[in-house]
């Protein structure tokens, strides 16, 4: 049978743009559709470049950036620099028109990347409506459908909002990142990395900031000693901080202001609640009509696939956010390279999940890689862990009381390196380079005879040689064995 494409992508993200990209590249013809691209951005605007680029991982580091700034004025005095009493002054409006400036450069990069290989665009959106077919709704409502060898599902997620009173109130980070005027007062609702981060924009813009988490530490499954520090840093660079507890409503007041309740009864009065609660796959938003051709999801609504990313229906493939396995874009792009060589060079390619570095843009950030020291016990290890906490040079004669903290956790086994945990200043930077190591199954001796960089924090990494604990099934089997004598 012919079809019009060999491949047809529904998104335009990071893992549907590479996939296509490449794909086209190696010999395939190739369509794609993407909504059209909007600054303001909500759960329904698309773009090329997708989450990431729109409304991710891009303008939030851009923010970032800029909400750093404010630490460093007052750092810069301790080394010399005068500005008196007078702050520079911020300007948030000039901040987002900048970020969306950007954004929209990189918008019409993506798109010239596409054409660039060949690929087809279409605007609107997709729906899968048989195993070889796809409908495209174009802006003005009308319909055309074209038929394909493989259809690859790649439309990524969206933020999420609890079911209580109220929460239609707040907003998500969609809405945050395209403010047209900074919120004096913000509570961030939820202590996942996206909530960190934006707590941490917004205090260090100036706003007052409040976050609510219903654990006893953010960053749930990240290492205890990481979520300890982080859970201190917040506080001290002035969050207010409102650990295991769960909002239950959100009222608006008569002067617009919002007043949010928690369930130990604390109320707050506020000018914007964000709710940084998760996100769930876009398998419904709009429709794409995975139930009726086949396509198994699961409870949360995530296309469910193979070790090859293949769905229960065979011509029908799915990366990134939409499976919900590592939402993150560098694996989303892993995975549309393993698609193409699975589907399109007939080399079937498994992803590789093991230890795939990440970081938290927190301030200052978090850093990781491998296993945490509880995941190690877990699985029945015994690890000797290394810690280090000290000043950072950065801020030494800033006169500000931050501490940076890295951890190595090493297989005594083997004397493998099976994770590394870093917060503190530049530690994104430094965690992909630990990151290639471990994946090349470093061991700590080799760390130990790696020269470091002097003076740097990162060559605190290679010169932890007091031993903190030894942790494992081993260590309490003689704790035990010696309790007896």
């Amino acid at each position: 049978m012919e079809y019009d494409y060999d491949i047809f992508t529904i998104g335009g993200g990071s893992g549907g743009v590479r996939a296509s990209r490449m794909s086209s590249q190696a010999g395939a013809k190739v369509g794609l559709v993407e909504l059209p691209y909007s600054p303001i951005s909500s759960a329904t605007t698309g773009g090329l470049g997708g989450t990431c680029v729109i409304r991710g991982c891009v303008p939030k580091k851009l923010l970032v950036y800029g909400s750093a700034f404010e630490s460093e004025f007052r750092d810069a005095v301790g080394f010399g620099w005068d500005h008196g009493d007078k702050m520079p002054e911020f300007s948030w409006e000039r901040l987002i028109a900048a970020k969306n400036g950007e954004i929209e450069r990189l918008n019409g990069i993506y798109g010239r990347l596409l054409d660039g290989a060949g690929v087809e665009k279409y605007e609107g959106a997709g729906r899968v409506t048989g195993p070889n077919s796809v409908e495209i709704t174009d802006v003005d409502g009308n319909k055309k459908t074209i038929t394909a060898k493989t259809i690859l599902l790649a439309p990524g997620g969206r933020a999420w909002k609890p079911d209580i009173p109220g929460a239609d109130l707040g907003i998500t980070s969609d809405e945050a990142l395209a403010f047209e005027h900074q919120p004096k007062r913000v509570v961030v609702i939820g202590g996942g990395y996206i909530a960190v981060e934006f707590a941490g924009i917004f205090q260090g813009l100036g706003s007052e900031v409040n976050i609510v988490y219903r654990a006893d530490l953010p960053l749930r499954g990240f290492d205890q000693e990481v979520r300890e520090t982080v859970a201190t840093n917040l506080a001290a660079r002035g969050t207010s901080v409102h650990a295991g507890a769960n909002p239950t409503s959100v009222a608006k007041n008569d002067d617009g202001s919002l007043t949010l309740t928690l369930d130990n009864g604390t109320k707050i009065e506020t000018d914007c609640v964000m709710w940084a609660t998760g996100r769930v796959p876009n398998t419904d938003r709009p429709d794409l009509g995975l139930k009726e051709v086949g396509v198994e999801l699961d409870s949360k609504g995530a296309v469910v696939v193979d070790e090859y990313s293949k769905t229960t229906v065979p011509s029908i493939y799915a990366v990134g956010d939409v499976t919900n396995r590592v939402n993150l874009t560098p694996v989303a792009l892993m995975e549309g390279m393993a698609f193409k060589d699975t589907v399109v060079l007939g080399k079937p390619t498994k992803p590789d999940y093991e230890n795939i570095p990440s970081a938290v843009f927190c301030q200052p950030p978090v850093a990781t890689v491998g296993m945490t020291e509880e995941e190690a016990v877990a699985k029945g290890m015994t690890c000797d862990i290394y810690t280090s906490t000290f000043t950072p040079m950065k801020i030494s004669l800033a006169g500000r009381v931050e501490k940076a903290f890295m951890k190595l956790i090493v297989d005594t086994a083997t004397d493998k390196v099976v994770g590394a945990h870093m917060v503190g200043p530049d530690s994104a930077e430094i965690m992909q380079g630990i990151g290639i190591a471990l994946k090349c199954g470093a061991t700590k001796k080799q760390f130990d005879s790696t020269v470091g960089i002097h003076p740097s924090s990162a060559e605190e990494f290679v010169t932890m040689r007091t031993l903190t604990r030894t942790v494992g099934p081993k260590v309490a089997e003689k704790e035990a064995v010696g309790a007896k004598m």
